[in-house]
């Protein structure tokens, strides 16, 4: 394969993981597509098969180990086919070994040295040779200038900070993803107001922890609400604003205030609480209590009414006793959240949790586990019921069969159909809700905006 031969290729991104690792795989499309690559349908047709891995559960590492074992036979029949790994996964130690015995990889690379994918692509096409870079620690690049090609036109992520300090004894970010380092607000702002001359309409600040944002390493003059602040009065200013994720002891009266103040700023936050036991709350490193938590999401309804508020919950967390296990279900019944992300306790190499006394055997998490399934997702189609027969704003984003999908104000997802000649495609739809499911909302839509 010659350097020529790069061009006209095809390629295919797997994302294993949040929404920071789902806008890096944008950030690696735009690279390719710079390049002269173009999207495949499936890994099946595709010359490249990107991996952006996750290491933050097992269950996301066998995941990607499975999927390379089945393209290393693959790989026999299509030998020019090639196979790249970047991430989380790749950065924690002794995974690139581990990557690499599966003999499917022919590039690998880590979330430090995202921007260099191209010449590693390069190098690997010129010299035939496998190719790994894995830098440590981040050289202070802001990566925030990388072109990033989105599939979906309408919305899109923008990093304000990268990294964490917060040191959750189950976590292993401050790891694979380095210490706590903002962007300049100048920056962030001049990303933001190129992709809404380009017609982008929902824009998520991303960051582990925005709450935090502008402290370190330096102090950027911004702290997180008067930075959304800024964003949400730019002219023009992005139709939808967004942030995840907030760190509950960050949260602020500022931030609290600004989401009332703006009516651009969505009314939803993800807040994730972890466990309802202040006791665990305390072994995670958490920093709050379930009384503090609990407080804040008073504060949160009382200053926005109607507010949407999703979590994380991790159940089976080491020393996590059957009186801890009921306190988080008496928290789940007190908050009745509007959606929570549900976790076994996932054991990683290298943190604290790790090496905890009192392991909690998989059955008794498993059944945990279910019976928190059992408590969060009536009251989740509860909350759904209470959008019936009322109208969501909801940006339109795909279309498959007559039926636009999108996501509303609050964040729910909506399925919904729309009558006229004009597609909706791409703009906010009232549309009137006829039946809420568990995990997402029916309507009928009406013209739109």
């Amino acid at each position: 394969m010659t350097a020529e031969s790069i061009y006209q290729k095809t390629y295919f991104i797997t994302t294993f993981g949040c929404q920071m690792n789902a806008h890096d795989s944008e950030k690696l499309a735009g690279i390719l597509n710079g390049m002269g690559y173009r999207p495949a349908e499936d890994e099946h047709a595709a010359d490249l098969v990107v991996y952006n891995t996750c290491c933050i559960r097992e269950n996301a590492e066998n995941r990607v180990l499975g999927n390379l074992g089945y393209l290393k036979h693959i790989k026999k029949k299509h030998p020019n086919k090639l196979v790249a790994v970047g991430g989380c996964m790749p950065q924690q130690d002794g995974a690139a070994k581990r990557l690499a015995a599966t003999g499917a990889v022919d590039i690998l690379f880590g979330t430090f040295n995202l921007h260099r994918f191209g010449e590693l692509l390069e190098r690997r096409v010129v010299t035939g040779e496998t190719v790994s870079e894995v830098w440590e620690k981040p050289n202070g690049l802001d990566d925030g200038y990388m072109n990033a090609f989105r599939e979906n036109p309408y919305r899109s992520g923008v990093n304000i900070m990268y990294g964490c300090d917060n040191f959750c004894s189950y976590c292993v970010v401050p790891k694979v993803r380095g210490r706590e380092r903002s962007r300049r607000p100048e920056d962030i702002i001049a990303e933001i107001e190129t992709l809404v001359s380009g017609g982008v309409k929902d824009i998520t600040l991303l960051g582990q922890n925005v709450n935090s944002y502008g402290q370190k390493p330096e102090p950027t003059g911004v702290d997180f609400p008067s930075l959304l602040n800024l964003v949400a009065r730019l002219e023009p200013a992005p139709k939808r604003l967004r942030f995840m994720t907030s760190h509950p002891k960050d949260l602020s009266p500022a931030l609290i205030r600004t989401i009332a103040e703006n009516d651009n700023v969505c009314k939803h936050i993800h807040l994730p609480v972890q466990s309802g036991s202040s006791r665990v709350l305390e072994l995670m490193n958490r920093k709050y209590t379930r009384e503090g938590y609990m407080s804040l999401i008073t504060a949160l309804r009382e200053a926005i009414p109607g507010i949407a508020i999703t979590t994380d919950i991790i159940i089976g967390f080491p020393g996590e006793t059957e009186e801890d296990f009921a306190d988080t279900l008496r928290l789940v019944r007190e908050a009745r959240f509007n959606g929570a992300f549900t976790f076994l306790y996932s054991k990683r190499s290298g943190t604290k949790a790790a090496e905890m006394p009192g392991q909690v055997p998989k059955d008794i998490a498993n059944e945990r586990f279910q019976r928190l399934l059992d408590a969060v997702n009536p009251i989740v189609l509860e909350r759904g019921k209470e959008q019936e027969n009322r109208t969501l704003h909801v940006l339109a984003e795909k279309e498959e069969d007559g039926v636009f999908t999108g996501r509303a104000d609050n964040n729910a997802l909506v399925h919904f159909k729309c009558g006229g000649q004009e597609s909706p495609l791409g703009k906010i739809v009232p549309v009137k809700i006829t039946q809420a499911k568990t995990f997402f909302l029916l309507g009928e839509g009406e013209a739109a905006q």
